[in-house]
Parts: C-alpha cells; sequence; structure tokens
C-alpha cells in the first residue's frame, strides 16, 4: 500500500512541478519526476536541516525536488 501512495504523490508532485517550470510531460515522466524530486527535495532539505513530518510537507519537499530536476535537465540538456 505504501508503494502505491508514493507513486500517487510522486505523480501529483511531478504534475505541479511540471506546471510551475512550464514543462510539457506525461504521467510516467511525472510519476518518475516526483519520485526522483522526493528523493533530491529530501537530501536537500536535510543539508538545510529541515524535514516534514505531513504529506503536505512531503509534497512541498517532492515538489521543490522535482523543479531543481527539471532545472538541472534544461542545463544539461
Amino acid at each position: 500500500m505504501g508503494l502505491i501512495i508514493s507513486l500517487i504523490m510522486g505523480a501529483i508532485a511531478g504534475f505541479l512541478a511540471s506546471k510551475i517550470m512550464n514543462e510539457s510531460s506525461g504521467t510516467l515522466k511525472n510519476i518518475i519526476l516526483g519520485v526522483v524530486g522526493g528523493f533530491v527535495g529530501g537530501l536537500v532539505f536535510k543539508l538545510i536541516g529541515l524535514k516534514a513530518d505531513s504529506i503536505i510537507g512531503s509534497l512541498i519537499i517532492s515538489v521543490v525536488g522535482a523543479c531543481i530536476c527539471i532545472w538541472g535537465g534544461r542545463k544539461l540538456f
């Protein structure tokens, strides 16, 4: 059940990040972007000294991480 919730949260985070960054992408790319964004966001926020204790906080961290991934992808390609 936790995997399904993670994928749904990843899809939501990827969708929100793609809208914020004006990136057109499909559902699979949004899921991947959201999951990777959650990992990247978790690392960045951990370095800053912040953490999320709720679903909304985790979603915010995932969206920020996904935005960082989109920005990095644009710089690389």
